[in-house]
């Protein structure tokens, strides 16, 4: 999907014979993967170094497969700003992104429900928990994240049509997710990092704060 919103982004540029696009692309890629992997890491990939029920075949598993959409959007969105620096291309980008990145993790969710990962707290039965593989009631955390993302691409699909917030959309988006992200780990099964906190919480907090202090910066060059 990133590489159809960026090809058609290429070609946009690409009549100007601007070319730069290309290597932003490749270091959006790059800085997408190596976020998702050392986030998951940081958050609780670690863990499987000081498990001794462990088997070397699930270490280089959960190496070689965990990853995280909240460090491959930092990671991505790093990368193409510090690609668009150091090759000095000024024009927004991230627009188109703003509804692919919430159509993304909405099929990633589907995922999540079918395999049956990413699980909310254990509760007590309601009309609303759902059961995991063993029976026990849960906190249906999946089915809120894609709700979520169904909303805000709702809005950002409409906030473009009608050409309002123009280079800002994945900023919104950024600050949104991540506050929602930081809000929703709480109802998740994620053992914390530091007191009651996540990892996850605290690259949504940076996912969060990038995204205020690059909505903030670009508003001033926009006033100028």
């Amino acid at each position: 999907m990133s590489t159809v919103v960026w090809t058609r982004v290429l070609r946009r540029d690409a009549a100007a014979g601007d070319r730069r696009l290309e290597l932003i692309y490749i270091a959006a890629l790059c800085g997408a993967f190596v976020g998702a992997k050392a986030v998951y890491f940081f958050a609780e990939g670690w863990r499987v170094f000081f498990d001794p029920s462990v088997t070397p075949e699930q270490l280089w598993l959960g190496l070689l497969t965990g990853k995280t959409i909240t460090g491959a959007l930092l990671g991505g969105y790093i990368s193409v700003e510090a690609a668009k620096k150091m090759l000095g291309y000024a024009k927004a980008t991230g627009d188109f992104f703003a509804i692919v990145a919430p159509f993304g993790l909405m099929l990633g969710r589907i995922g999540c429900y079918i395999q049956g990962c990413c699980l909310g707290v254990e509760m007590d039965r309601h009309w609303y928990t759902l059961s995991d593989a063993h029976g026990i009631d849960r906190w249906p955390a999946v089915p809120i994240e894609f709700t979520f993302n169904l909303a805000m691409f709702v809005v950002a699909l409409t906030l473009y049509r009608r050409r309002a917030f123009n280079g800002q959309l994945f900023h919104i988006y950024l600050i949104a997710y991540g506050a929602f992200r930081f809000a929703h780990e709480f109802a998740r099964d994620i053992p914390p990092l530091i007191g009651p906190i996540t990892g996850y919480q605290v690259a949504s907090l940076a996912i969060l704060v990038l995204g205020v202090v690059r909505y903030r910066q670009r508003a001033a060059l926009a006033r100028q």
